[in-house]
């Protein structure tokens, strides 16, 4: 029995002897210089030519140029719509806001995406006043260069054409093959969809497609044998491995699994260089092992490193993401720095607590009452700096005059005295300056938190009262988390961690991460819990302040954490805030429906036209049966090579099993770990592996159509080569079907349903209009403001003013009819100003209100019925008519994707929700003038209504 090998000359061939499993057979391998030379007992690969390609012929370039150029047609076609903020654009063009303002803010995913699309943004002129706070947000009114910050990640989809015609190349596949995997990869519907807007994952794309390019490189080199180690090329390829295995990571954690990847070939390398005891001494494997350590993990590892480098340098400035880092972090960030401040608390000092926790901020108080409980002052956690989260700390009795004999009255009494430290179970009191009132427990119920082993914290008391005994707390110092000696004896700022224990309860002063409703401002909740978790129990000073406390006391401050403490910090953080995104989403899908693409993800809708996450069923089936043909390919060879079967012996089978088998593997590290994750999880999280599915395809075709005796299709390319044109004009037919989802393009309802195969495949085609002639007809409806949830809509501080109303002349309407079809005589539209109780208010009042309260805006369609004789029959609100939010909208707007509540559809976001400090600073600041105000004035209008409250 004799195998045969076919090399890369189909004139030269070698026979040899079948082996017995587990035995040694002489092996040859193919040399660049195209003579076959035999390969005795080295870890060279059987097989194996050199697939440099750079040494491609004119042919494949001027192929791969060709492609190039269609996939930019592709990518790029209509980019510029739609003109509004779409699906996740939200976030990430929001980030690059950000990264221009330079404000510091907190993301699941490492920066380097965002900071390019940010730069592609601040070289088109965008200046990051733009918000991007709602999906359907104009771009164009403001000017936003939306159009060249989509640009990028389009180039990016653009990109991993050619990287997967070169991957397959550097595979050892045919031109025709390449060129089928990256027409592949150009009429994804999926990938062209995502990779045309402001998001993430085309740049991951790009980055996992250009590290499997140069690890494929790199591995082709390596199967040469011992000639082609530490060569230029063999060290080019490995360490550009290296930086773009550092860019993945560096796009999204996802990279991690690429990194997976190439870890497991790694190992499996250097444990074959291992069995090589005749051509690999120990020596020469050691310098092979450090060489990866270098490429592979010190690389990667500096590049990530140096991104958060660059975005902390970005990132100077104070902003949204502040309440998830640590004091000691956010000290290093402009305006958050604080002056040193004198080191021990004593009687009478004027001190700022915080939560050690849950980084909710500072205690805090206000002259707002519960409106449930005691009614009493409210007591909370507040994330920003404010003078009321100032507290003098009281000793539980009042210092003595031994002159007058006398105690000194008031909270001041110890203003003018020797301090006396606050030393560890002393029972102290805390006073409230700005209201004059003291922290209080008492046995009632916490204003939100229902469990029993909490109870309500308010602040109690008048000026010149002296508190009772439900204000006395004990100190107890924590000394395994308080830094020095002397902060584990007494308080001392910043240094000590301490609890507050209530005297006549027993209980702990605590804090959890539960807001109060809009009554709290959205503050965190303060309780007194009895038994509370010790994290949730602890509390340190920070700001701390004393008459006697001169220039020439102690002073301590936050210790500066340097880049490798920030860049741990923020890492955790982001790791924690990722593993918490498990709420479900109207969208979200999970890993066993993405290889056979059960649902997609609704992007954008508006006038009848939609964007929706779908792939092209073709190229995701095909490429998923190709995944299942490996795998019983796989199980049978393993049955085989148990029975003692010899196929391993054979070249091309040795070839179909590892080549394959290694796009697999990619296959698998980018799939499979999704399914120990609890968070939300989309269908565009399958879109590295699909990558490499398809790769797992294309080599497929090229072994069964060029490479495999049995079938007899190798001595008959052109069969192969028609086959593959085939597949091509099949992805280009299911392409243009689902065309209309992927650019937004109008569609007709008839069509739409025709292709709507699956049930689960859930987009509406009711969306689209019967015909193609009615969207010529159609007039779009004005800008759509998208109604946002009460707790993203922020509170302004200067007025809205009213929005002019064009009348609309009775000539514009004669013979319309209604729905019920009346005719329509006229339609005016005119504007009212009502107080909060329905009072219709004078122009002179509106003006005397303006500065002092906020104007809310209502639309309200009013029907008014006359019979023959104009004698009004009718006249009543259309129910249901208007948003009941803050938007002011031209008229009501065609639907956006909705969830069932009639809201919009979430946006499905790996992104935590961000504290909008403006908006907290605002509230607090208006409500005192809103509730001195004679009147509060909502002005109202028939259609449409404007209301103004406070």
């Amino acid at each position: 029995m004799a195998n045969t090998r076919l090399g890369a000359d189909p004139t030269l061939m070698t026979t040899k002897p079948a082996t017995k499993r587990g035995g040694r057979s002489p092996a040859r391998s193919q040399v660049p210089n195209g003579k076959i030379v035999e390969k005795k007992d080295t870890y060279a690969s059987e097989g194996v030519t050199n697939n440099d390609i750079f040494n491609l012929p004119s042919s494949d370039w001027q192929l791969l140029g060709f492609l190039t150029v269609v996939a930019l047609v592709v990518r790029l076609f209509r980019i510029y719509q739609p003109t509004s903020v779409v699906f996740d654009e939200v976030h990430f063009g929001g980030f690059a806001s950000k990264y221009i303002k330079g404000k510091f803010f907190m993301d699941v995913h490492p920066p380097l995406a965002k900071m390019l699309i940010a730069l592609c943004g601040w070289l088109a002129g965008f200046d990051g006043e733009f918000d991007f706070k709602d999906i359907g947000k104009d771009y164009l009114e403001p000017g936003v260069p939306y159009v060249a910050m989509r640009l990028f990640p389009a180039l990016c989809g653009v990109a991993t054409i050619p990287t997967m015609f070169l991957t397959l190349k550097a595979s050892g596949c045919r031109s025709i093959t390449a060129a089928l995997g990256a027409a592949l990869v150009i009429f994804e519907n999926g990938l062209v969809a995502n990779n045309r807007l402001i998001l993430l994952d085309s740049p991951l794309i790009a980055s996992t497609a250009v590290t499997a390019l140069c690890w494929t490189c790199f591995m082709n080199q390596h199967e040469l044998g011992p000639a082609k180690a530490f060569t230029p090329n063999w060290w080019f390829w490995l360490i550009s491995t290296g930086l773009f295995l550092g860019a993945t990571v560096s796009m999204k954690w996802v990279g991690l699994f690429t990194i997976a990847w190439v870890g497991s070939l790694t190992a499996l390398q250097l444990w074959v260089l291992l069995g090589d005891s005749k051509s690999v001494t120990p020596r020469l494997w050691f310098k092979h092992f450090f060489a990866r350590v270098f490429c592979l993990i010190i690389i990667p590892v500096s590049f990530y490193m140096g991104m958060f480098a660059i975005h902390f340098v970005c990132l100077v400035n104070s902003g949204e993401g502040d309440g998830f880092m640590s004091s000691e972090f956010q000290a290093t960030l402009n305006s958050k720095g604080m002056e040193s401040v004198p080191a021990d608390v004593v009687f009478g000092s004027r001190v700022a607590l915080k939560h050690y926790n849950t980084q909710g901020g500072y205690l805090h108080s206000h002259a707002h009452m519960y409106p449930e409980g005691s009614k009493q002052q409210q007591i909370t956690l507040y994330p920003h700096k404010d003078e009321n989260n100032v507290f003098l700390m009281e000793n539980q009795t009042q210092p003595f005059d031994f002159a007058k004999n006398e105690s000194i009255p008031g909270p001041l009494a110890w203003d003018n005295i020797a301090p006396e430290n606050v030393k560890d179970g002393d029972v102290i009191k805390l006073y409230h300056l700005v209201t004059s009132r003291r922290v209080h427990s008492h046995d009632q119920r916490p204003p939100v938190t229902e469990a029993d082993w909490q109870q309500e914290v308010s602040a109690y008391g008048y000026e010149g009262f002296e508190g009772d005994a439900n204000d006395l707390f004990r100190v107890e110092i924590i000394k395994s988390m308080s830094d020095g000696i002397e902060a584990k004896q007494r308080l001392r700022t910043i240094q000590t961690k301490f609890k507050l224990v209530h005297i006549m309860t027993g209980c702990v002063l605590f804090s959890h991460k539960v807001k109060l409703p809009d009554w709290g401002f959205e503050q965190q909740e303060v309780t007194c819990a009895k038994g509370g978790t010790l994290p949730n129990s602890v509390w340190y000073v920070e700001q701390n302040d004393h008459p006697q406390l001169g220039e020439t006391a102690e002073k301590v401050n936050y210790r500066n954490p340097g880049f490798l403490g920030k860049f741990w910090e923020l890492n955790k953080v982001m790791w924690t805030t990722n593993a918490g995104l498990t709420d479900s989403h109207a969208w979200d899908s999970r890993p066993p429906s993405w290889p056979i693409l059960k649902r997609g993800i609704n992007f954008w809708g508006k006038d009848h036209r939609q964007i929706y996450l779908m792939g092209n069923p073709f190229i995701w089936l095909s490429s998923t049966a190709a995944i299942a043909i490996w795998v019983l390919f796989k199980g049978l060879a393993v049955l085989r090579w148990q029975r003692g079967f010899q196929d391993y012996a054979d070249e091309t089978f040795k070839r179909f099993d590892y080549d394959i088998g290694m796009s697999v593997l990619g296959w698998a590290f980018h799939y499979f770990p999704f399914y120990l994750m609890a968070r939300q999880l989309f269908l565009h999280h399958y879109f590295p592996a699909l990558y490499f599915a398809i790769a797992a395809f294309c080599q497929i075709f090229d072994f069964v159509g060029y490479r495999v005796n049995f079938i007899g299709l190798k001595k008959r390319p052109a069969i192969g080569q028609a086959v593959a044109v085939g597949l091509i004009a099949i992805s280009i037919f299911a392409f243009t079907l689902y065309a209309p989802l992927t650019y937004g393009n109008t569609w007709t309802k008839s069509q739409c349903e025709k292709v709507k195969l699956f049930e689960t495949w859930d987009w509406d085609c009711n969306n689209f209009l019967d015909t193609y002639e009615a969207y010529q007809n159609y007039v779009p409806a004005p800008s759509d403001v998208v109604a946002t949830s009460a707790a993203e809509v922020p509170v302004v501080q200067a007025p809205i003013e009213p929005p002019p109303v064009s009348p609309i002349s009775d000539a514009q309407v004669t013979g319309v009819l209604d729905e019920q079809g009346f005719q329509i005589l006229s339609k005016e539209e005119k504007i009212e100003y009502r107080d909060e109780y329905g009072n219709v208010l004078d122009p002179e009042q509106v003006e005397a209100l303006r500065g002092q309260v906020e104007f809310q805006t209502r639309y309200e369609t009013r029907t008014r019925l006359l019979d023959a004789a104009g004698n009004e029959i009718y006249n009543k609100v259309v129910e249901g008519d208007g948003p009941k939010d803050n938007s002011i909208v031209a008229e009501k707007p065609d639907p956006e994707p909705e969830t069932a509540s009639g809201l919009p559809v979430p946006i499905a976001s790996d992104e935590p929700a961000h504290v909008d400090v403006d908006a907290d600073l605002v509230k607090e600041q208006h409500v005192d003038a809103a509730n001195t105000a004679a009147t509060a004035a909502e002005p109202e209008m028939e259609n449409p209504e404007v209301e103004a409250t406070a």
